[in-house]
C-alpha cells in the first residue's frame, strides 16, 4: 500500500507542479505589494499560510516544500508563528507516514513527491532542523517513523564511516549534479546535530566528523569549494556551513566576504550563484535553450538573505550596506523574487519564469534593522 501511495503521489504531484510552472510562465501575473521591504515581506508571509501549511510561494510553488520551509521554520517561530509551524509539521508528518517516506514536496491534496523526481539528500535534515528549531513535540508514532527514516537515510546516502557516497541526488542547487557538495556535507552535519538532540539513535555519527571534513577537504582559504571535485565558488556551498553553525569562525567567513566583494558577487544585489558557471555539470532540462543561466551568474535572493544573516551574526560592517541593497531589490519589484537576471531584472526563460512571493520573506523580517550611520542620526 505504501508503494501505491508513493507512485500515485509522485505522478500526480509532479504533473500538477509542471502544469503550474507552465501556467505561471505564460498566464499568471506577478502579485505585488505596497510599502517598504519589511512590510512587503510581512504581507507575503501572511498570504502564504494555507490553513494547514505554509505554501512555498504566491506563484506556481503553491505546495509545501520541505527544503524551503526548513529554512524559515526558525524565523517563523521567532516571529510568533510557532503554532502554525507546528501545524505544518504535524500535517506533513501525517502524509509522509501514510506514504512511507519523507519527500521534498507535498501538495494540498496530500500527494507526496520530489521535485525534481530524484531522491533528496537534504529533505530529512531540514525536517529535523525544523522540529528542533520550533521545539515541535514528537509523539511516539512520529518518533518511530523518524527512527526508520534516519536508518534508511544512512543506507541510501552514507558509507560505513558516515561520509556521503559518490552518488547522484537532489539538493538546493537542483540544476547542478554535484559530487558530494559542501552544502550536502553541511546538511548531513545538521542532521547529526538534530538526531543527537532528539535522541534518534539510529543515526550514530557525530557533528565533528563533518566539521573536520569541511575544514580539511573543502576550505580553500577563501571559501568552501563547491564539492569534492570542483574548486569553484557556489553560493549555497560557501554560505550554508556558516549559516547552520557547522563552522563557527568569523575569520574564515571574513575571507569569504572578501572573495564575494572582490568578485562582485553581491552586485547589483546579494547574491549571485557563481562567477564560474562553466565549471558545473547541469541537468539538461535546466539549461539553455529551456532555462538559460538558471543557476549560473543569476542572482538568488535565498542565498542573499542567508548571507545577511551571517553578516549580522558576526556583526560585520558590511551588514548595513548589503541589507540596504537587498531592501532596494524588494522595493523595486514590490515582492520577493525567487531569482533575477544578472542585471537585477526579473528572470524569464522560454519555459520558466522566476516565482514571486517566496516564503523566504520570513528570513528578512527576522533580520534586525541596521543601525543608522552617524550622518543619518
Amino acid at each position: 500500500m505504501h508503494s501505491f501511495f508513493r507512485i500515485i503521489g509522485r505522478i500526480f504531484g509532479t504533473l500538477r507542479a509542471e502544469k503550474r510552472q507552465l501556467v505561471n510562465r505564460y498566464l499568471s501575473p506577478i502579485e505585488t505589494f505596497e510599502g517598504n521591504a519589511r512590510l512587503i515581506c510581512k504581507q507575503i508571509v501572511d498570504r502564504l499560510w494555507e490553513g494547514n501549511f505554509y505554501r512555498t510561494s504566491l506563484g506556481h510553488f503553491d505546495f509545501f516544500w520541505m527544503r524551503d520551509f526548513g529554512t524559515v521554520a526558525d524565523p517563523l517561530t521567532r516571529l510568533g508563528h510557532q503554532e502554525k509551524v507546528h501545524h505544518t509539521l504535524r500535517w506533513a508528518l501525517r502524509h509522509w507516514r501514510r506514504s512511507g517516506t519523507v519527500t521534498l514536496c507535498i501538495d494540498s491534496f496530500g500527494n507526496t513527491f520530489n521535485a525534481p523526481d530524484v531522491k533528496s539528500i537534504d529533505g530529512l535534515p531540514w525536517l529535523l532542523h525544523s522540529i528542533v528549531a520550533s521545539d515541535y513535540p514528537l509523539n511516539k508514532a512520529e518518533f518511530a517513523f523518524l527512527q526508520k527514516e534516519v536508518r534508511k537515510y544512512r543506507n541510501e546516502f552514507l558509507d560505513a564511516s558516515g561520509m556521503i557516497l559518490p552518488i547522484h541526488y537532489a539538493e538546493l542547487r537542483d540544476a547542478v549534479i554535484y559530487d558530494r557538495s559542501a552544502y550536502a556535507v553541511a546538511l548531513v552535519a545538521r542532521l547529526a546535530m538534530c538526531a543527537e538532540y532528539l535522541h534518534l539513535d539510529h543515526f550514530p555519527y557525530k557533528l565533528e566528523i563533518y566539521r573536520r571534513e569541511l575544514l580539511e577537504h573543502y576550505w580553500n582559504g577563501e571559501y568552501f569549494n563547491a564539492d569534492a571535485r570542483l574548486t569553484a565558488f557556489s553560493a549555497e556551498c560557501a554560505i550554508m556551513p556558516f549559516y547552520l553553525g557547522i563552522i563557527d569562525d568569523k575569520e574564515l567567513f571574513s575571507q569569504t566576504v572578501k572573495y564575494i566583494h572582490n568578485h562582485k558577487l553581491n552586485l547589483p544585489y546579494p547574491l549571485r550563484y557563481t562567477n564560474q558557471p562553466d565549471a558545473f555539470t547541469y541537468r539538461w532540462w535546466m539549461t539553455a535553450p529551456f532555462m538559460p543561466n538558471y543557476a549560473g551568474t543569476s542572482i538568488w535572493s535565498w542565498h542573499g538573505v542567508f548571507y545577511l544573516h551571517v553578516l549580522h551574526r558576526y556583526k560585520m560592517p558590511e551588514y548595513q550596506h548589503e541589507y540596504e541593497k537587498f531592501a532596494a531589490m524588494l522595493e523595486r519589484h514590490k515582492t520577493w523574487p525567487e531569482m533575477l537576471n544578472p542585471d537585477g531584472t526579473w528572470y524569464k526563460a522560454p519555459v520558466y519564469k522566476g516565482d514571486p512571493g517566496m516564503v523566504w520573506a520570513a528570513l528578512f523580517v527576522d533580520l534586525p534593522l541596521p543601525k543608522p550611520t552617524t550622518s543619518e542620526r
